[in-house]
């Protein structure tokens, strides 16, 4: 109960069960679509949905200034890729919000002359970009994490075990790509939370480039990948240990 609350007393965490329970709606709202009995229903799930969404959009409003100061404290990384990849997706995400507050003016009438479709637009590119930055981010640890594994001894005892208790599979796949996969797989087993926040940003990547009319898809996949997505942030809203780092 204390976990609960704690979690329902951040700001974030908020967020998070809003998030997860609008992708929910628009789940379950593409998969009663054809349902005729389920009309009423589907219904309540869009304004449920519509709801979740102003809500998450209130929360937001001070985000503008929390990215923009991540953004200068990841200024001072030492390493160069993750201080661009890092900084780049802040300042991204700063703009996201800058259009995200004022599409929300827009809806409640505090500012009534903008083209809300090109605002929008805009909004979604902006965290297009800082999805993309952060995955590259992703990539670029995981590719260190397995070139740092790749030198061990142990693994490589462990490769040769493998190899040889499976040689049946090593025929049928590629042996490099078969090495490939167990490098990966043993280099994230150790790294929980940079498996996690890979996973949340492919999940996130599919929603934008819907939008973009990049990758289309529809609601239920954007639905699904977004639901995935927030399931994995409330878990790393409760488990810190599980964020990445930096």
């Amino acid at each position: 109960m204390e976990t609960f609350i704690s979690f329902t007393n951040q700001s974030q965490g908020r967020d998070r069960i809003f998030r997860a329970t609008q992708y929910a709606c628009a789940l379950a709202k593409y998969l009663l679509r054809n349902e005729a009995k389920r009309k009423e229903l589907v219904k309540k799930l869009q304004f449920l949905e519509s709801n979740m969404s102003s809500g998450r959009k209130l929360f937001r409003l001070g985000n503008t200034v929390n990215s923009i100061n991540a953004a200068k404290s990841t200024l001072h990384i030492s390493d160069p890729v993750l201080r661009l990849c890092l900084t780049f997706a802040n300042l991204s995400r700063a703009l996201y919000f800058i259009c995200d507050n004022t599409l929300w003016a827009r809806t409640v009438g505090l500012i009534q002359d903008i083209d809300k479709e090109r605002w929008s637009l805009n909004s979604t590119r902006f965290y297009f970009l800082s999805l993309v930055m952060n995955l590259t981010r992703d990539v670029y640890v995981i590719v260190q994490l397995m070139a740092q594994k790749s030198r061990d001894r142990r693994y490589q005892q462990k490769v040769d075990q493998h190899l040889n208790e499976s040689p049946d599979v090593a025929c049928v796949i590629v042996p490099q790509l078969d090495a490939f996969l167990f490098l990966l797989l043993e280099s994230l087993r150790g790294q929980p939370a940079v498996a996690l926040d890979t996973l949340k940003n492919v999940c996130d990547l599919f929603i934008p480039l819907d939008k973009l009319g990049v990758y289309q898809t529809n609601a239920g996949v954007v639905g699904f990948c977004g639901l995935v997505s927030s399931l994995l942030g409330i878990l790393s809203v409760l488990r810190p240990n599980l964020r990445i780092k930096p």
